[in-house]
């Protein structure tokens, strides 16, 4: 048995579609709404929330592999509960700014993370993505309504990675050997940066869109009013603002391990052009 948490969430759905299409199984998908979640026929699913580890008990029955990300709840208790359970194997989606930016809030939570898997007994794959193709959908209301898209650090180009990808990692690490005690930094295919990214969202929509670029107070000011200010600087830092060479490296991992070439951003624009229309 697979447990695949975040079922219905970027890349968990693509994860259970995979593992479903190849064979793997039997599979669940952990859910906080298991009524309205739509999942690949033949995937059970398990209602509960990382946020309470104690509604994992009756998800982890029978269960030898688990797909977790980090920091979705206490992680401690998250594993505890999977060892205690008898849980094998844990592929852990960390974050690749454990090793490019140490120093940030979330890059030393992640990397705790990582090292209680590591002290737990459980086998363990960790996958340290870069920044996400999908978190292009911050902008999606804004294009639909024919506005301005207005990001700092314009001309910043990050190697983003379609969700789909670090899905396809984690399949290969949950159903074949060799991949247990193994490090993944993955990314896209190529560098892409702001202003690519929405003019690749405006060919696929077959009309402008009109991008400015804005100073970092500007857009910190409006992060910091959502998320706090310090985690407004964590993500400016690492979009732009504190860049390093091993954040803009793009890595073949992807190909490497699945044998199949990383996905690049304008496939990920393709595939979600309704959710900007």
């Amino acid at each position: 048995m697979i447990l695949v948490t975040g079922a219905t969430g970027n890349i968990g759905s693509a994860l259970l579609k995979e593992l479903r299409a190849c064979g793997a199984g039997p599979l669940r998908g952990f859910t906080r709404d298991a009524a309205r979640a739509v999942l690949p026929e033949g995937v059970e699913a398990a209602e509960g929330d990382l946020a309470d580890p104690g509604t994992l008990k009756s998800a982890l029955d029978g269960v030898r592999s688990l797909f977790l990300v980090s920091r979705l709840g206490p992680d401690a208790d998250i594993l505890e509960a999977a060892r205690a359970a008898g849980v094998e194997h844990v592929a852990l989606v960390s974050s690749i700014t454990v090793r490019t930016h140490p120093h940030l809030g979330p890059a030393v939570e992640n990397l705790e993370v990582e090292r209680l898997l590591k002290a737990s007994g459980m086998a363990w794959t960790i996958l340290r993505p870069t920044q996400f193709a999908s978190n292009a959908l911050m902008w999606a209301g804004t294009i639909r309504d024919h506005e301005t898209v207005r990001a700092p650090y314009a001309g910043t180009a990050l190697p983003t990675i379609h969700p789909a990808d670090i899905a396809s990692v984690a399949r290969v690490a949950l159903t074949e050997p060799g991949h247990h005690g193994r490090t993944y930094a993955l990314t896209g295919p190529e560098p892409v940066s702001a202003r690519e990214q929405v003019a690749a969202i405006a060919a696929v929509l077959g009309r402008e869109v009109p991008f400015v670029e804005i100073s970092r107070g500007q857009a910190h000011a409006r992060m910091a009013a959502v998320f706090g200010a310090d985690a407004a600087d964590a993500v400016l830092d690492v979009t732009g603002g504190d860049v390093n060479e091993e954040l803009l490296r793009v890595r073949d991992t992807v190909a490497r391990v699945t044998g199949t070439p990383a996905r690049p951003f304008r496939q990920w624009a393709a595939e979600h052009a309704d959710a900007f229309r």
